[in-house]
């Protein structure tokens, strides 16, 4: 009698499925590991990093500064600062976006200048322009105040626009949702 021989491969319609629930399960790990402990202050309602799961998939590819022109965001080279708040940093604005209470689709990415590093033989370098946050823009036309992730948007930053802001990519001990990050620092004219 001989052995049996080992079963074959599973029929390949079972893989689809089975390469969707380990890349949920992936991003789910990653999601937990970096972004809930990013923020001092109160958390929000913990399934609020459920939805914010969607953004970090939209946006996530423009950490590196040189790709958010391929999504339509357009550059600008004003940084925003409050001299007792701290800063939103530079804004990159996809005016297609503006008005969008999806998830997926904030308005603008805010970027802060590079963060000093090392080279091997101990001289600094700066990287360039770093993701630290992304912000939803309504246009006020008399409505209700918009909300999102169960936060009201904020009124007054920009005048004739509801804004909210989520700092995902850089903790901000103001909290989440806040407009001001003490930690972004524009650079002195």
């Amino acid at each position: 009698m001989s052995p049996r021989p080992l079963s074959p491969r599973p029929p390949s319609r079972f893989l689809p499925g089975a390469v969707k629930a380990a890349v949920a399960v992936a991003t789910a790990a990653a999601f937990a590991l970096t972004a809930a402990p990013a923020h001092a202050a109160s958390d929000p309602d913990p399934s609020v990093w459920t939805t914010l799961s969607k953004t970090y998939q939209a946006t996530s590819k423009y950490g590196y500064e040189g790709f958010a022109a391929g999504g339509g965001y357009v550059r600008t080279d004003t940084c925003v600062a409050d001299p007792t708040e701290g800063g939103m940093g530079y804004h990159y604005v996809n005016p297609a976006n503006i008005g969008s209470l999806d998830p997926a689709k904030p308005a603008a990415l805010l970027y802060a200048d590079g963060f000093k590093s090392d080279y091997a033989d101990g001289s600094e370098f700066t990287d360039g322009r770093k993701l630290v946050a992304v912000e939803w823009v309504v246009k006020d036309t008399g409505q209700a105040v918009p909300t999102l992730f169960g936060q009201t948007f904020q009124s007054g930053q920009l005048p004739g626009y509801f804004t909210l802001h989520a700092w995902i990519y850089k903790p901000n001990s103001s909290g989440l949702f806040a407009a001001w990050n003490p930690e972004v620092v524009c650079p002195t004219a």
